[in-house]
């Protein structure tokens, strides 16, 4: 039996709707299709040539035959005498009336009257993964169509010149019919089905009068198994509170951005040789309403922006903003790549957040997931009915840690994809920097997999060569496009030359996690005092390799949860030397090489572990304790600020030296940080609750030393033991090969920080 024409359309089975619907020339006439299930009648209005600012006028209408009891509508016949254009302008006169209700009649434009005419060189693009901006070709994207072309700037009269509406694009290459459903069309794929672009894979539909903040979905038939699936759109600019799921249609920001100065002055900042300190914000739990609802973006810029401010950090990362099913993932089971999560708010209201920031004189530091994505069933998981972000072979799919799936890079498309969210977040939202989480996850084919559950690389290696690959893309993209931005790998391992420019062979980071330096100084300072003494190389250690990166020393979320107890609870010891011990914690990463990062609430020694779900224990500020803890951090940042020596030379042997590494005996070790016009610091740390009277060190300079800080004073909560004398100390006599020596009071479980004064 032969199949009608559109029996495609009836079965939700077309990839080629513009085949069948629509306005057509049939011989010497006109023949009109339209597809409309919910439809009792269906008439057309032939609409007047436009004239500018001047709704055309409508020259005659006519009736549609129903030719199908599903719903396919047809008129043939001339058009009314003065249409002569190309493409006759029409509206649709939809009748959904039922019997015994009043007629419910709708005046819409036809969707199949503006044919697909995608950018030619966008789409090649895309597929070559070289396509940086693929938000700008794939997703919702409101605009005004001309005769079946896209002019997403005019925001014109519909009559002057055009019709406003929305371009849906999505990536599917493995259906055989795609549809756009929202509420505007009864969530019935039926309705519009859209149409293939051929072997790009991509899906296209204009659907005229759309606005913004209609939600809709994808509801994709597999070419394959037939199976119908629905899912959100993956370039969705925003998304539906949680817990639903469907996307959100977005126009164009109306933002004004004012940081123009910051931006300028960061595309000239040497920030190898800057200042650098990172305050850690998780934004659902830093502050919250007293009725525990969530701070929006805007009113964490009137709280959050002061505070970071007074405590000297110089910048803020933010934990995941991106959109995220599960509060509980913190925002690392990302599902919106392109969408600020609407937790806090909208686009614009995290826009006026950064640009608040900028203009405070604070960078933002957006955290990015890469690496995998949730397995649920409304995202990026099996998108077309077969694995598609993801790989196909078991082996490579699955993170096994996390309960998720691994992108694969080896695909054009998907690298085009992550490009491009990375290049969004840069470009639509102004931030300073992406720190990358689970670099490592991504870097070993093996990483958390047991022999025989990985599969080697084209050479029989571990090494994943797609990821190194597109770390490379990546990190040149970024600093080609956005000069001074800097990107920041959490990486584990000891992969060489994570922060070595690509062309050299490395992978092009700005800067990565010393997560060795983190765990090797955890463990030293969870150690009772007395025992300290044999584990001294935890201290010493990471002078061997600490140029071979440039280092960021992190004390970050991942160590305040799952068990690993907070900061303050991790110090042995009673009260007091619990305190003092985080003090020293707190100085000994400051004064150390590299670049700084402290997870919020570290600052005022929040005594328990992290907690998602609420804000910070503020009350503990009343508390003077904690509040000479605040006091440290902030006169540790500016210290850090002010004095080149602690930030000039980060990443070069030459900023410093140890004065002594060896008295594992007196757990007590001393350095000296240099600056590039030769200025020092000498910083001392005793690791003990013992003090240490007339404790000699050498430096590098006779005459008058005096001290600038010391975690033992009682402004911080210590007992005011130290070297603060008026005229300061007097360095005489050389000693362990220095021309000049101090002798020093060194306080209990303290560091004291000493400049020359001169």
């Amino acid at each position: 039996m032969t199949r009608p024409p559109f029996s495609a359309l009836l079965e939700a089975r077309s990839h080629d709707p513009f085949g069948t619907l629509g306005l057509r020339r049939d011989g010497n006439a006109w023949l009109l299709r339209v597809f409309q299930p919910h439809a009792q009648a269906v008439a057309v209005e032939w609409l007047a040539a436009d004239r500018p600012g001047v709704p055309p006028d409508c020259v005659g209408s006519d009736s549609l035959r129903r030719v199908d009891a599903a719903g396919i509508f047809e008129w043939r016949g001339r058009l009314p005498d003065g249409l002569t254009a190309a493409r006759p302008q029409y509206a649709l006169l939809i009748d959904e009336g039922k019997s015994g209700r009043a007629a419910q009649c709708q005046r819409i434009r036809d969707p199949y009257a503006f044919p697909p005419q995608p950018p030619a060189d966008d789409l090649y693009l895309f597929n070559e993964g070289r396509n940086c901006q693929s938000h700008r070709l794939l997703g919702a994207a409101c605009g005004i169509r001309h005769d079946g072309v896209d002019d997403l700037d005019d925001t014109a009269s519909e009559w002057a010149h055009g019709v406003p509406g929305v371009t849906f694009r999505v990536w599917a290459p493995n259906a055989e019919r795609v549809s756009v459903i929202g509420p505007f069309n009864r969530w019935d794929g039926r309705v519009h089905q859209m149409q293939s672009l051929g072997a790009s894979g991509i899906w296209e539909l204009f659907i005229p009068h759309l606005a913004a903040g209609t939600l809709y979905k994808y509801e994709i038939r597999n070419r394959g198994s037939g199976a119908v699936i629905v899912k959100s759109d993956p370039y969705a600019r925003q998304f539906e509170h949680r817990p639903a799921t469907a996307s959100r249609v977005v126009d164009e920001s109306t933002h004004v951005w004012r940081d123009g100065g910051w931006l300028g002055r960061r595309a000239m900042r040497d920030w190898l040789h800057a200042p650098l300190s990172i305050y850690e914000v998780h934004a659902g739990s830093w502050m919250r309403h007293v009725d525990g609802s969530f701070y929006g973006y805007r009113e964490l810029s009137e709280r959050l922006i002061p505070y970071v401010l007074e405590l000297g950090f110089t910048h803020i990362e933010f934990m995941p903003l991106m959109e995220h099913p599960l509060d509980e993932s913190w925002g690392y089971q990302s599902t919106g790549y392109f969408a600020p999560t609407s937790r806090f708010g909208t686009a614009d209201d995290l826009r006026f957040l950064i640009d608040a920031c900028h203009r405070a004189g604070l960078g933002v530091i957006l955290d990015w997931v890469p690496g995998h994505f949730p397995n649920d069933e409304f995202a990026l998981a099996h998108f077309d009915g077969s694995p598609l972000y993801e790989h196909e072979d078991p082996r490579l799919k699955y993170q096994p840690d996390w309960g998720t799936h691994v992108f694969n890079f080896g695909r054009n498309e998907v690298r085009s994809f992550l490009l491009s969210s990375a290049h969004y977040w840069l470009s639509e939202f102004h931030a300073d920097g992406l720190r990358v989480d689970a670099v490592a996850s991504m870097l070993y084919l093996d990483y958390s997999r047991k022999a025989g559950e990985w599969l080697p690389n084209r050479h029989g290696g571990r090494e994943n060569l797609e990821a190194i690959q597109f770390f490379q893309e990546l990190n040149t993209m970024v600093h080609r496009e956005f000069p001074g931005a800097l990107t920041m790998a959490e990486e584990s391992t000891a992969w060489p030359m994570v922060s070595r420019p690509v062309h050299l062979g490395g992978l092009g980071f700005s800067m990565k996690w010393n997560m060795g330096w983190m765990n090797d100084t955890l463990d030293y300072m969870q150690k009772d005092p007395v025992h300290r003494r044999f584990h001294h190389q935890r201290l010493t250690f990471g002078q061997l390799y600490a140029y071979s990166e440039n280092f960021i020393l992190p004390l970050s979320h991942d160590e305040v949860v799952h068990g690993k107890r907070a900061l303050l609870a991790k110090m042995p010891g009673d009260d007091w030397q619990r305190r003092a011990n985080l003090r020293l914690l707190l100085a000994y990463q400051m004064t150390m090489p590299g670049k700084k990062l402290l997870f919020m609430g570290g600052e005022f020694g929040v005594p328990h572990e992290w907690r998602c779900n609420e804000e910070l224990p503020w009350r503990l500020l009343d508390d003077p304790c904690h509040a000479g803890l605040q006091a440290l951090m902030r006169d540790l940042n500016r210290l850090h600020v002010s004095c080149p020596a602690l930030h000039e030379l980060d990443f070069e042997a030459g900023g410093f030296s140890w004065i002594d590494c060896h008295d594992s005996e007196q757990s007590v070790i001393s350095w000296l940080r240099h600056a590039r016009d030769g200025r020092c610091l000498a910083v001392v740390c005793n690791f003990t609750p013992v003090p240490r009277h007339g404790y000699r060190i050498g430096v590098p300079q006779a005459g008058v030393w005096r001290e600038v800080l010391n975690t033992d004073s009682t402004y911080y909560g210590g007992s005011n033991l130290g070297n603060g004398g008026v005229g300061g100390l007097q360095a005489v006599g050389s000693w362990m090969g220095r021309p000049a020596s101090l002798v020093l009071d060194l306080p209990p479980l303290a560091a004291v920080v000493l400049e020359p004064a001169d």
